[in-house]
């Protein structure tokens, strides 16, 4: 049964004993204030990844982040050679220096589902990545520049 007024919804269900302590402990060690709150968050990442795997040409905005060995910039080169078939879809990243000869670098990307799954693959194709995670959600960046928006200047254009 559902609650109109504040949009939410009450779901029961039975979990293995097992499984319903974990949760707690799950709970517990993050420092929520309830099970719903996990339980939620568990249930948009699962209808997340699924939307991308049941519909590709749908868009998500999201990050990729890896980890990988420098070896003298041969690798930081080929990756961004990489991120250049993928102009589109790569927004931003940040780059920083680990330890051992180590980088790790967060890409801020959007686009199409099957897209960013190729991007990442092309990614772990780079000899050196030793990790790679995508994290997606399917609210997306606001256009950041309309081509018809009459009232958009350049910087320093005389206005």
């Amino acid at each position: 049964m559902g609650s109109e007024s504040t949009g939410l919804a009450r779901l029961s269900m039975s979990l293995p004993a097992d499984l319903f302590r974990q949760l707690d402990l799950m709970v517990a060690e993050r420092g929520l204030p309830s099970r719903s709150q996990l339980i939620a968050e568990l249930i948009r990442h699962a209808l997340t990844e699924h939307g991308s795997l049941m519909h590709p040409e749908e868009m998500f905005a999201g990050t990729i982040t890896l980890v990988y060995r420098s070896e003298r910039g041969r690798v930081r080169h080929q990756l961004s050679q990489t991120q250049a078939g993928y102009l589109k879809e790569v927004i931003s990243s940040q780059h920083v220096v680990l330890e051992d000869d180590q980088s790790l670098e967060v890409l801020l990307v959007q686009g199409p589902a099957a897209r960013l799954k190729e991007l990442c693959d092309a990614i772990r194709r780079v000899r050196g990545v030793q990790q790679l995670e995508l994290v997606t959600t399917t609210s997306l960046l606001p256009p950041l520049y309309d081509q018809g928006d009459e009232d958009i200047q350049s910087i320093g254009a005389p206005s």
